[in-house]
């Protein structure tokens, strides 16, 4: 239809497109992440165990058995305490930190987009869990159960397991995280400040 004389045409109004909104996973990206998140803490709970396992009917009665030329040791111990034998009191309370670790990290796996966040939490679930397994169902009882611990290294005092190396590498690769200021939803705070200011400049 032809514009009447004299009339003014209006520009039409871009709409911001929603597929620029930050923290804001599809589907598919949420149901992928908790996947990925879901197989790393598998894969370190089933090492975990089957480690413990092996140490548990190999190493009772033997001496450390040292390897790589002393780079790592073989010793068998329990610990009722945290990671690296820390707080051997409070084996109930350190189980109950435990359990929620793995709520907090189950909760904030729907946010999750970043594959470095999701092999970061993966990793700290893993480990909760692997720990947690051995103060449930080891003696002496329910909560109060001594994890196995069984690596140690040359001019470190403690001996720890599977579980605490993949909690250690975690909180490694969340602090690195951190200090480069990615988010646990893939963006950086630069970038989720230009896109809102995008989304503000198309807003009419």
């Amino acid at each position: 239809m032809a514009a009447q004389p004299g009339s003014v045409s209006q520009p039409r109004r871009r709409r911001p497109s929603q597929s620029r909104r930050p923290g804001r996973p599809s589907q598919y990206g949420r149901t992928r992440t908790l996947a990925v998140m879901l197989g790393v803490a598998v894969v370190v709970v089933t090492a975990d165990a089957v480690s413990k396992a092996l140490v548990l009917r190999d190493l009772p009665g033997r001496p450390p058995v040292r390897l790589l030329d002393g780079l790592l040791t073989l010793r068998l111990t329990v610990n009722p305490g945290a990671a690296f034998g820390v707080g051997t009191s409070y084996t109930a309370v350190i189980a109950l930190i435990a359990c929620g670790v793995i709520v907090y990290v189950i909760r904030m796996a729907a946010r999750l987009r970043s594959l470095s966040w999701t092999i970061g939490l993966g990793l700290l679930l893993g480990g909760a869990a692997g720990n947690l397994g051995d103060r449930l169902f080891r003696a002496p009882g329910p909560l109060r159960g001594s994890v196995v611990d069984w690596l140690n290294l040359p001019h470190f005092p403690w001996t720890f397991n599977l579980a605490d190396a993949a909690i250690t590498c975690a909180a490694i690769l969340i602090c690195i995280l951190a200090l480069c200021g990615v988010r646990i939803d893939g963006t950086s705070p630069a970038a989720a400040r230009e896109t809102c200011g995008e989304q503000v400049t198309g807003t009419p």
